[in-house]
């Protein structure tokens, strides 16, 4: 079972506790408060610093048991930094709960006094102590080296009351964020779609609005597209719609729509057998909408938004959906099935031309595991970002280097809409390899109107990257905090 991690603040006082971390600046002995911790261990700093090779830069630490058992962690922190991003605050404490756990130490104390840490800084710090306590590991047993049942962390701080509001603040995006990584994480025998809509049915007790649309209702709307993907499944369908009305009653919604593809073989057109089970993780735009909501709600934002999450299996059997087969989605529009492993576009077809059509929002974002083409062309670093509206680009792309999940911007152009034309519907989901992402996304346009409209492909960014200093988990949560961003500078009051 997961360690229980417990973060409190105080003011600097002499409690004591197993371990107390204080920083150093590089070339300077502690300062402030460090610097009475320090005084209390009766070591002469200039020479322990010596004999550990400290100098205070980043990464470095001076690991120090002083006469009576009292132990001391010194942690550089480098030169102070003017105007330093916000985010860096985040891999600090990232950083930070690293350097903690390796030490098995169960109750901490942290003394924070430097002037540039502000309540935000604070808020931040703790967002990345959490992100990288993250551990997914429900379905596995305890073992003796798994460390302490319990950690406490105390914050020693100058202004406990103000980093607190910034701490709840904060913290309502981690939430959304553990919950994107949990649904991500969790295994698809457990988690199908009509378990996942009841999850996301649990936000009800946070005050958001949520309707589950079953394939009796998806068929009367004219879902054809969303519903071929599922048709080879013996899991049903679902569409899940759920709204957080934070603001002014007569002001369009903010819609964000995700892929919720629970698992994905590729249907007929089956996937190679390896990392096939990766594709437990196909449901990661879904997942970041449901963490959103999550965010908006815990912390009322003042703005209505509407999340809508489309969930399906895709499944070979003799049921399934065919390569050549055509379908109608609810706009009216005809699709050849060229590739059935073409098969999120198919679900955000109706769920996009759904929400638009329903919501008449100020804006749509869907997110989408959508193709491999992105990873080829991105790698993990960054997701695609594509869009009809050059405002709402600009803004995502701000949003998401401040939220460090970072985007980049790919073509749409007459030219690759052309691609997808098919010789016997309107279109066909799937023109093969070349321009793979960018057809996709020309494929989504289509069903999006004059609405202003951003599709992110987060195949390379929901799962599998590298680890970083706020996430060991394969799922990183990637897109609630991205979103939250875009919402608290652009669309909130």
């Amino acid at each position: 079972m997961s360690q229980t991690l417990t973060i409190r603040t105080a003011a600097f006082n002499g409690e004591p506790a197993a371990l107390t971390v204080i920083y150093a600046r590089e070339d300077q002995a502690p300062t402030g408060a460090a610097a009475a911790v320090w005084a209390s261990t009766g070591l002469d700093w200039a020479a322990s610093a010596a004999a550990g090779a400290f100098r205070g830069r980043p990464g470095q630490s001076l690991d120090i048991i002083a006469s009576g058992g009292a132990r001391v962690l010194v942690l550089g922190s480098g030169r102070p930094a003017a105007d330093g991003p916000l985010n860096a605050w985040t891999d600090r404490g990232g950083s930070l709960l690293a350097r903690i756990a390796a030490t098995r130490a169960s109750l901490v104390s942290v003394v924070i006094d430097e002037a540039e840490a502000t309540p935000q800084a604070i808020g931040e710090l703790v967002a990345g102590l959490r992100l990288r306590h993250y551990r997914f590991d429900r379905y596995k047993s305890p073992r003796p080296e798994d460390g302490p049942p319990s950690l406490t962390i105390t914050l020693k701080l100058a202004d406990p009351a103000a980093a607190n509001a910034a701490i709840a603040d904060r913290g309502a995006t981690v939430d959304g964020t553990l919950l994107a990584r949990d649904l991500v994480n969790e295994p698809a025998n457990v988690l199908g779609p009509v378990e996942f809509a009841a999850r996301a049915a649990s936000l009800a007790d946070l005050g958001v609005s949520v309707e589950i649309l079953e394939p009796e209702a998806l068929e009367k709307l004219g879902m054809g597209s969303l519903l071929c993907v599922a048709q080879g499944s013996d899991r049903p369908a679902r569409l899940v719609v759920m709204q957080w009305r934070g603001g002014n009653p007569d002001d369009a919604p903010l819609a964000f729509v995700g892929k919720g593809v629970v698992f994905d073989t590729g249907g007929i057109s089956i996937k190679p057998a390896g990392s096939m089970e990766d594709m437990k993780g196909d449901m990661g735009g879904a997942a970041a909408v449901t963490g959103l909501m999550l965010a908006l709600a815990t912390r009322k934002a003042p703005v209505n938004v509407v999340g809508v999450i489309g969930l399906v299996e895709n499944m070979p059997s003799g049921s399934a959906v065919r390569p050549g087969d055509i379908v109608k989605a609810m706009s009216g529009t005809t699709i050849e099935v060229i590739n059935t492993d073409a098969e999120g576009r198919l679900v955000l077809a109706d769920a996009l031309w759904y929400t638009q059509d329903r919501f008449k929002p100020k804006f749509m974002i869907n997110l989408a595991t959508l193709t491999g083409a992105i990873v080829v062309a991105l790698g993990h670093e960054h997701a695609g970002l594509f869009s009809n509206n050059d405002e709402l680009a600009t803004r995502l792309l701000a949003a998401g280097l401040s939220a460090n999940e970072k985007l980049w911007r790919m073509p749409l152009s007459p030219a690759y809409d052309k691609l997808i034309e098919s010789k016997f519907a309107d279109i066909r989901n799937s023109v093969g390899r070349p321009a793979g992402s960018i057809t996709a996304a020309q494929f989504l346009q289509r069903f999006v109107n004059d609405t202003p409209w951003a599709h992110l492909d987060i195949a390379g960014t929901a799962f599998g990257a590298a680890n970083t200093e706020v996430n060991t988990s394969w799922a990183p949560g990637f897109g609630v905090a991205l979103l939250d961003r875009l919402v608290r500078d652009f669309y909130q009051g």
